[in-house]
């Protein structure tokens, strides 16, 4: 796939050149296993997206590229019943040619909490574990990143995430649809984000090991997670589901969380934030018209999820490898 051959290339003669070992096996499998469903459908539909010069291009302050003014009305309905065959859209929001993509989260909500405590990302090699459709990589290249690489093995969000690219595709960012556990010990990046994985995790020891693999020597990690209130020995295990998700395995404390990190290994482990997530941060819209944190809480009590859990409190931390 082009999309594949051209990130190779890239990295050939990068901090990234030993992943060529494993990778290009690894979504030769990923390849075979897509184009059974849906995504052979979808490939032909983003080769339908026209061709557009974009007057600006904003990336400090959102994902935006260009103006309505940049195309004629045509092309606009053309694009937009495009990228609407590429619903539900989960994290954005992204604004293309004056189309608004009003995304379920606010993902700008989440990147405003935690840009202020992050390292300069000038000039870095970022990966960001779990990167969805890849908003964050967007913001992360805004801020400066020298090249942006997220994985996440969903196929929609891959095709998200090219559908975007589409409108700048010379930018240094690239989505690759493996998981972390496919990924050799690059010891390469300068910065590793996680938000929103742990918590997924069978093994949340093990999924720790495989970012500090990631991170060369000083590196820092910015992880997010689900948290729950409590002292250093707090861990919610929920049941069959935690807010009608299925696979939610174990949510810390904070300070269980810094403990977790610690005896992981990692330096100078820090909590930079806290929130609880608000209906109007996670919320149905006509991008995502499915169900929404609304429908998944209690109520009569939006401060217990509809299993009586407490409901969705996130937290950010940064560490040093």
């Amino acid at each position: 796939m082009q999309w594949f051959n051209e990130f190779y290339q890239k990295i050939a003669i990068s901090p990234l050149s030993q992943w060529l070992e494993t990778l290009p096996r690894d979504l030769a499998i990923w390849e075979k296993e897509a184009l059974h469903g849906e995504f052979k459908k979808w490939c032909k539909l983003i080769d339908k997206l026209p061709n557009t010069t974009p007057s600006t291009i904003e990336l400090q302050n959102a994902v935006a590229f260009g103006n309505a003014e940049d195309i004629d009305q045509y092309t606009q309905k053309q694009i937009e019943g495009l990228l609407r065959q590429f619903m539900p859209w989960r994290k954005g929001p992204f604004d293309v040619h004056g189309i608004h993509i009003n995304t379920e989260w606010r993902s700008d909500w989440k990147w405003d909490r935690v840009a202020p405590h992050i390292s300069d990302l000038t000039d870095k090699w970022v990966l960001d574990v779990g990167c969805g459709s890849g908003y964050h990589m967007w913001r992360m290249l805004g801020a400066g990143a020298h090249s942006v690489v997220g994985i996440d093995p969903t196929q929609l969000f891959l095709i998200q995430f090219q559908a975007i690219k589409h409108f700048n595709p010379t930018a240094n960012i690239d989505l690759m649809p493996i998981g972390i556990e496919q990924m050799p010990k690059l010891q390469a990046f300068d910065t590793v984000f996680s938000m929103g994985v742990l918590y997924h995790r069978k093994s949340p020891f093990e999924f720790l090991q495989q970012l500090k693999d990631q991170l060369r020597k000083g590196g820092e990690l910015i992880l997010e997670t689900l948290v729950v209130e409590g002292d250093e020995n707090t861990v919610l295990v929920p049941g069959e589901r935690y807010a009608q998700m299925r696979n939610v395995w174990f949510l810390p404390s904070e300070k269980a969380m810094l403990q977790w990190l610690d005896r992981a290994g990692f330096k100078q482990a820090k909590l930079v934030d806290t929130d609880v997530t608000s209906l109007d941060e996670q919320r149905s819209t006509d991008w995502m018209t499915n169900h929404s944190l609304k429908d998944f809480l209690d109520p009569n009590d939006v401060s217990k999820t509809i299993e009586g859990y407490p409901a969705p409190r996130r937290a950010t931390f940064i560490a040093y490898k």
